[in-house]
């Protein structure tokens, strides 16, 4: 799915309705042009080479998020973008998002420290925005978001589409 495609349903998702005014649309859209970037530079598959189907059932068990390579492979960089979260010093906060408790905050300066300088170039330009107002609006919406796709403490296996329309539902 294109990253339009993703960012009008995570707009939804977020609130943002069908036509995607107002902050959550903005949301959404920075939301799938990132997930789309993870999905198409592959730095989502890469994440979670080593995972595999096992460590993905443990990982979210216990409210951790699971090796993308593992968490319904490229349908859903979701995992992928937590293992990279996880990977940079973040696991605390991703995890929080994943578990039903409070949602702990990340700021754009460790976004943007956690993300590729290529995947973060990409959503910027795809949004119109400077790398550091990218960096603060994924920091902005990205628990919320997170939060919503794992309503039982559990990353989504299948595909992040269908994990947003059944929340939508």
């Amino acid at each position: 799915m294109a990253g339009n495609d993703l960012g009008s349903l995570l707009g939804g998702l977020l609130g943002g309705g069908q036509s995607g005014q107002g902050g959550s649309g903005g949301a959404g859209k920075i939301l799938g042009a990132l997930l789309g970037a993870l999905s198409s530079g592959g730095q989502a598959g890469q994440a979670g080479q080593t995972g595999q189907a096992g460590q993905a059932g443990q990982a979210a068990q216990a409210g951790q998020a699971a090796p993308s390579g593992a968490a319904g492979g490229g349908g859903n960089p979701l995992g992928g973008l937590l293992d990279l979260l996880q990977k940079s010093g973040l696991a605390d906060q991703a995890r929080s998002w994943i578990g039903t408790g409070n949602n702990q905050p990340v700021s754009g300066a460790q976004v943007k420290d956690a993300l590729p300088d290529d995947t973060l170039r990409k959503v910027a330009d795809e949004t119109g925005v400077s790398t550091d107002q990218a960096a603060d609006r994924i920091a902005e919406s990205l628990p919320q978001a997170v939060d919503k796709l794992t309503p039982e403490g559990q990353v989504p296996s299948g595909s992040l589409e269908d994990a947003i329309r059944t929340q939508r539902l």
